[in-house]
């Protein structure tokens, strides 16, 4: 068992790398020290500055003075999910323990990120304030007139360019790089990065199903009826909140096991995605109609 035990702590950051590899999305993580545990177990308070502008200055009376306001906010964790799989000990043994990393490592790249980075969109493109636009972009000028009104609107906002990062199907940046002159693609180095994302990922909203109801028994998710596929979405990264509370691939040997003689491999992932309120401008989502 000792063996199986540091086997299993060697290979779970492995799974890290993989999920870093496989999302999209990792770039958006937030940083957890910039947050703190909040009352409630599940919130976490993060810090949110106002204060006013320049005044006059007087000469006699010197400094017009302002107000400055520092307070937390609470913010509720809204994702919550996990698989366990049940692999029995004479499977494991027969295939030379290659079980173990090729489910967990598969289950990373094929079911984790992709839901990661579905939840991701989904709860951008439907948060309340955020900059929008709908449309058919069946050109590649049409894409990039799209892309101009985007990063315009949030120039007029004010917001930072330095992080400023483009989501994009792979059909609609193929006709950006279709078109005949550099010019023409100009728009994209208003963006410190420009990532491909297939559509499969790409929804206003989504339903995530819970591996039990009948037609949900094999979890991940879906588009939701309503939903509406994304074009494209310009995302600041500073505008955004995204922390992993709680990731945590487990590994039961049979030993361990009490109910059967066989490994139970379980993952479980407990985060948030949100958008701060104050800056909501940070994120522009561009969809279907």
């Amino acid at each position: 068992m000792p063996n199986t035990i540091e086997y299993a702590k060697k290979y779970v950051p492995l799974l890290d790398q993989v999920y870093a590899l496989a999302s999209l999305t990792a770039d958006l993580e937030s940083d957890p020290e910039l947050a703190k545990e909040g009352a409630n177990a599940n919130e976490i308070v993060i810090p949110k500055l106002e204060m006013d502008g320049l005044g006059k200055y007087d000469r006699n009376e010197g400094y017009t003075k302002g107000n400055v306001k520092f307070k937390y906010e609470t913010v509720k964790f809204n994702y919550e999910r996990g698989r366990a799989f049940n692999v029995d000990n004479m499977d494991e043994e027969e295939t030379m323990n290659v079980i173990a990393p090729k489910i967990m490592g598969e289950f990373t790249r094929t079911r984790v990120a992709p839901e990661g980075d579905a939840f991701t969109f989904a709860k951008l493109a439907g948060k309340t304030g955020v900059s929008s636009a709908t449309g058919a972009l069946a050109t590649g000028e049409a894409v990039v007139k799209a892309l101009r009104t985007a990063s315009t609107k949030m120039d007029e906002d004010q917001v930072p360019t330095e992080s400023r990062i483009l989501y994009i199907t792979p059909t609609l940046k193929g006709l950006i790089d279709d078109l005949d002159t550099t010019k023409s693609k100009a728009v994209l180095n208003k963006f410190s990065k420009v990532v491909e994302v297939p559509q499969a990922r790409f929804y206003t909203t989504i339903d995530l199903l819970d591996g039990k109801t009948g037609g949900e028994e094999a979890g991940g998710f879906r588009k939701n009826t309503a939903g509406k596929e994304i074009n494209f979405m310009i995302v600041e990264k500073s505008a955004i909140l995204k922390y992993n509370k709680h990731i945590a691939p487990k590994i039961v040997t049979p030993e361990q096991n009490q109910t059967a003689d066989g490994y139970i491999f379980g993952y479980r992932k407990y985060g948030l995605v949100d958008v701060y309120e104050n800056k909501l401008a940070g994120v522009y989502c561009h969809h279907a109609a």
